[in-house]
């Protein structure tokens, strides 16, 4: 506490009329000069007296209790501060200010973590990066501008709002700015100068990419800096190439599957280069499929064949040529096929040129009869073979000598007719195996728990099923007599789904409340042809909120841990939990923005925590030039810590230079609180008019003589 004196005026008349009487008593002491020749001393006090007792001097007594300045500390603890000895400059440099502050009378010192995550949220931004400039104005809320002493920034210098964001006490007090790197730094850096969002499954898609070297590089002549470039698409290496530095280049990749691929580009490192990290960048394409083409051959016209060709024709995306063979074997007339056919049967066209432009083959309710000559069979498993998509749906053919079974097809098909035609009522049931196969998993309907505390299906009757023994495969469904009713397989790369009934059409009529015979059939193709989302062994992770979510979907009864390895290169151990058949889960946090690699013992993925590319490893070298502006702007400091190590600190008044070249200028403001004020008049009113009648007796007398 503080005690100030000071001198007040509270005039009796307005301040006008107490001038205009002082203008009228030096005109007459003047006029009385001049005339009488008599100085007027007396007269000249008397007015002086009467003009000071009109303005009313106040005598007031101040009881003030000072207010600490405040000095913003903001500590830059971003990842990139991690590389070099930027982490040990900075400890050390705030801990040597923080006890220089600390000795100091009447200061307040703030001092603020900035990492790039919580910049990020300050500034609402989606790249990331280390908002500097955003963190310190949040913290310069709730502070007077008169208050502040200084701001001290410890950083690299990579502020990324530094250019776009204004500094809300830019003019209120200095600006320092400490550098923790090197002027030694180099880095090199893979730049994404161009990534498409989506590409046409089996075609080519272009990405460009530049590689730059900066910092304190060697001089090396650009046609001999190469850099040896590698790029994966979903974790397998595609390809490798020299690339010259410092110039465009195009990659470009192919995508084998529809929905999300994540391709990887990785630069090989430059000898000395502080990281790493920004040697690869990464980008998502979402694959589509140009179109979809379906050949369906229908053995004979049947109530079933619209609900194939509505189902398929419902998508816009799907090309179907769709062939029904008309005329049955029992009605032979002696009239030339040729000549029954609306439009000629492209046999070879379609089973010789073109099978393998098909996505997908359905044979349905097909039956052996001459116009599919066995090479051409032959010619679809060989399709199979070599990575195409059958699915057969079986009538009572399938169980007679004209069965597709007894063509080269043998070899592809997994389950094997016995003879034997079941023709009875039946609810189609989900096996153990099917309720954790994404084809039949949570289909509606399949579940429902019985008195007995098992699982059965509420679906509609079928009332024909084709008896056939499982040689290999997964079976999904079974019909009466736990006989295979859907059953799946890989052949050679290719697959292969058999549906031993005719009768999923009364699903679509509703019979019996009907049944999901549309989403069954969208699964069976999608998986049929290899959907990432049907895959019965996967591992996807999903990021929300900041927590990850890791998914494994599999066959078996349990789930082996998966590993987690994080972009600075340590990986931990994550144990799944079961949540479903066939699903388990597991969640994970992470500190570190980028790619994380989710592995266990088959399978690999990729999620992204923050931006794929985060800014803040875009440029890691230190550079002076982002925040020099501000610290010129206040008369703050910019210094390296290589030259000066930490800097000292000294009180200097407003005004006054606010930095040396070793040397840290704090603003000392010397604001204060009023606790209490008292006050009295100079001149009491009664001693005022004493005094006054006094000098104007005097003078009367003296002039009267």
């Amino acid at each position: 506490m503080t005690t100030f004196w000071g001198l007040t005026f509270d005039p009796l008349i307005p301040a006008f009329w107490i001038g205009v009487l002082v203008a009228l008593g030096l005109g007459q002491l003047l006029v009385s000069f001049v005339r009488l020749k008599k100085p007027g001393a007396l007269r000249l006090g008397l007015y002086a007296f009467f003009a000071l007792t009109l303005a009313n001097p106040i005598l007031h007594k101040d009881l003030r209790e000072p207010l600490a300045d405040v000095v913003v500390l903001a500590v830059d603890k971003s990842q990139s501060q991690d590389f070099g000895n930027r982490s040990e400059n900075t400890q050390r440099m705030v801990q040597d200010l923080t006890e220089d502050l600390s000795l100091r009378a009447n200061l307040e010192v703030r001092t603020i973590d900035v990492t790039d995550q919580q910049a990020n949220a300050l500034s609402r931004e989606t790249e990331g990066g280390t908002h500097l400039v955003s963190a310190i104005n949040a913290a310069l809320a709730d502070i007077p501008e008169k208050r502040l002493a200084a701001i001290i920034a410890i950083t690299d210098g990579q502020a990324t709002d530094a250019a776009t964001t204004e500094l809300s006490s830019a003019a209120a007090a200095p600006f320092h700015t400490l550098l923790t790197g090197s002027r030694q730094d180099k880095d090199r850096r893979l730049v994404l100068s161009e990534a498409p969002k989506f590409g046409i499954v089996g075609k080519e898609t272009t990405a460009t990419i530049r590689i730059d070297d900066i910092g304190h590089t060697s001089e090396v002549p650009p046609a001999f800096n190469m850099a040896r470039v590698s790029v994966r698409l979903n974790g397998d290496t595609i390809g490798t190439t020299l690339l010259t530095v410092g110039e465009e280049h195009p990659i470009v990749f192919r995508l084998e599957r529809r929905g999300e691929s994540i391709v990887e580009i990785d630069v090989a490192p430059l000898d000395g280069e502080l990281t790493d990290l920004n040697n690869k960048a990464a980008f998502s394409v979402n694959g589509i499929r140009d179109r979809l083409r379906v050949l369906l051959v229908s053995g004979e016209p049947h109530t079933g064949e619209r609900t194939w060709r509505n189902l398929l024709n419902a998508d816009p995306s799907v090309d179907l040529v769709h062939f029904t063979i008309l005329r049955p074997p029992e009605k032979q007339d002696g009239t030339p096929a040729n000549e029954l056919s609306l439009i000629a049967f492209p046999t070879r066209e379609l089973f010789a040129q073109k099978l393998g432009e098909f996505d997908l083959v359905i044979f349905d309710r097909f039956r052996r009869r001459g116009l599919l000559p066995v090479a051409y069979l032959a010619n679809v498993a060989r399709y199979v073979e070599n990575g195409g998509a059958l699915m057969t749906a079986a009538g009572p053919s399938f169980a007679t000598p004209l069965s597709l079974y007894m063509t080269p097809l043998a070899d592809v098909l997994p389950a094997a007719p016995d003879g034997r035609v079941l023709e009875e009522g039946y609810r189609p049931q989900i096996t153990e195996l099917g309720f954790r196969h994404p084809v039949t998993a949570k289909l509606p309907g399949a579940n429902a728990s019985t008195p007995q505390g098992q699982k059965e299906a509420t679906w509609g009757r079928w009332f024909r099923a084709i008896s056939a023994n499982n040689l290999r495969g997964e079976t999904l469904m079974v019909g009466p007599d736990n006989t295979p009713l859907l059953v799946v397989d890989r052949y050679g790369r290719g697959r292969v789904a058999q549906l031993l009934t005719d009768q999923g059409w009364l699903w679509s009529r509703g019979f019996e409340g009907g049944g999901p015979q549309a989403e069954l059939l969208r699964r069976t193709a999608h998986w049929l042809m290899k959907e990432p989302e049907l895959e019965e062994e996967r591992l996807s992770a999903v990021t929300s909120g900041g927590e990850v979510k890791v998914t494994r979907h599999t066959l078996s009864e349990t789930a082996l841990p998966a590993t987690i390895f994080y972009p600075s290169g340590r990986s931990k151990s994550l144990p799944f939990e079961k949540t479903q058949d066939g699903e388990w889960q597991a969640t994970f946090t992470s500190d570190e923005l980028g790619l994380h690699r989710i592995e266990d013992e088959a399978l690999a993925t990729l999620v992204a925590i923050g931006p794929l590319n985060p800014r803040e490893f875009e440029n890691v070298v230190t550079t002076e030039d982002k925040l020099k502006p501000l610290s010129n702007a206040s008369d703050g400091a910019l210094l390296w810590h290589e030259d000066v190590g930490t800097p000292t600190l000294y009180d200097a008044k407003p005004g006054r230079r606010m930095h040396t070249t070793s040397r840290l200028g704090l603003k000392r403001n010397n604001q204060f609180n009023v606790l209490d004020v008292k006050e009295r008049p100079l001149i009491p009113p009664l001693a005022a008019l004493i005094l006054l009648g006094s000098i104007l007796v005097l003078t009367w007398r003296r002039e009267a003589n």
